[in-house]
């Protein structure tokens, strides 16, 4: 096998802000000689995953493909639960199938061909879909790209456990979110352009780039040079569950790495708690929205790099820093919606502390994904990450059906105090966590 460009070395020294290609902690010696190349693979992977993301946004973009084709509105109210629970909970009963392959990328080039598909099928639906059954083949066609999206995201953790090293995964991470932000900000430029509601062909072009943006996400995985690793301990998906749910009893690192992931939910739900006071108070439709999206590819350019940095050392301790920025963006979002609506009027405010969250957010993906990949061995990673991401998975739903009423009861503004709260405990919980790097 031909050795890595040396351009992909360079580039990937420079990214790494290390000469030495041959760091090459807890992977084979085949892989690190692969590594350079590797890297570059996976970031490419990554600009192609996020940019399909954002255009087939289901907090943005699905909805408008609903008001287009005229879905009942009871309908748009199920695409963000399926969209992320579709993901996450179905991944403890893949495990054990994925455990049984020696080369786990296809199984991530298996899911992207099939989030490409999937997305196919939603620019026909924006084209010819009308009414109820046009919005009941949307939600079909979500549970499709969210069922791939969970199989490629086991999958892509535990290629990259495989393929790039320790020290190098919580960089590889912060420059595929600084990547990522850039493709956000694209996202967030374009659809501010299509001013009140985009038609049914500029949506249908939306959803067919982030095809290809599926497509290009397969393609690099396939491109991945990737080792054959150890199949032992494949089992059936009830098989999977029973050992998964030993792991949380035998394992305490495990378990109390479980509860701070939690607790560090509060940030994602914070997220659209902040937008929506925003719309409410500010009065701004599209363009703030827009704004929005654009902030959040800005703070996600900013952030990343730094944030995996500072991961490869301690993504303990990223964890608990980014819980106490959740703190200060909730309880700052909460005294923005107690503020007399002369010093809130305007959008800028929001999309400030929205711009703050998302920097903060992106701290907490970034330090709990570093952090189970490097708690966990080659022989259950994948096992790990699928059993944590299912139990996430179940409480998205319970946690996000509970605050709904809460938000309904209490209004935003007190529960971005209570998500404030759960944050705190994130803190205490990240603090004892052991560290793994």
């Amino acid at each position: 096998m031909a050795g890595p460009d040396i351009s992909q070395t360079q580039i990937y020294e420079w990214l790494t802000g290390d000469e030495n290609t041959r760091m090459c902690d807890d992977i084979p010696d085949s892989a690190c000689k692969d590594q350079p190349q590797n890297f570059m693979r996976h970031l490419w992977a990554s600009l192609g995953n996020k940019l399909a993301d954002e255009l087939s946004s289901a907090r943005l973009v699905l909805p408008w493909l609903m008001g287009v084709i005229g879905a009942p509105v009871w309908m748009v109210g199920l695409l963000v639960p399926i969209r992320e629970s579709g993901a996450l909970l179905p991944q403890v009963f893949v495990a054990g199938f994925i455990r049984l392959k020696p080369q786990r990328k296809w199984v991530w080039v298996a899911g992207g061909l099939l989030q490409a598909l999937s997305a196919l099928a939603l620019a026909l639906l924006a084209l010819l879909g009308k009414g109820t059954l046009g919005g009941a083949l949307v939600l079909a066609s979500l549970v499709a790209l969210s069922l791939a999206r969970g199989l490629s995201s086991i999958a892509t953790k535990d290629v990259m456990g495989k393929t790039i090293a320790k020290k190098r995964r919580g960089t590889l991470m912060g420059w595929s979110g600084s990547v990522a932000g850039a493709a956000t900000l694209l996202a967030g430029g374009v659809l501010m352009l299509f001013e009140d509601r985009p038609g049914q062909l500029a949506l249908a072009i939306l959803l067919g780039i982030a095809a290809l943006g599926w497509a290009l996400n397969a393609f690099c995985a396939a491109r991945i040079q990737e080792s054959p690793g150890a199949i032992d301990g494949g089992e059936n998906a009830w098989d999977s569950l029973k050992l998964g749910l030993s792991l949380l009893k035998e394992d305490r690192t495990f378990l109390h790495f479980n509860l701070a992931r939690a607790l560090l939910l509060s940030s994602a739900l914070a997220l659209p708690y902040i937008a929506l006071l925003g719309q409410q108070q500010s009065g701004a439709q599209l363009g703030g929205l827009g704004l929005l999206v654009v902030v959040s590819g800005l703070a996600g350019m900013l952030a990343d790099p730094v944030w995996g940095k500072r991961a490869d050392t301690s993504s303990r301790r990223v964890m608990r820093d980014a819980a106490a920025g959740t703190v200060f963006c909730c309880l700052a979002g909460a005294l923005l919606a107690w503020l007399p609506a002369g010093w809130t009027s305007q959008i800028w405010p929001y999309a400030l502390i929205y711009g703050l969250l998302v920097i903060v957010h992106h701290g907490v993906r970034l330090g709990r994904k570093t952090y189970l990949v490097d708690m966990a061995r080659q022989d259950n990673r994948a096992l790990y990450v699928a059993l944590s991401n299912t139990l996430t998975g179940i409480l998205m739903l319970i946690v996000g059906g509970v605050l709904g009423g809460l938000a309904q009861w209490l209004g935003s503004g007190a529960l971005l105090v209570v998500l404030a709260a759960a944050a705190l405990g994130a803190i205490l919980s990240a603090q004892q966590l052991p560290e793994v790097e």
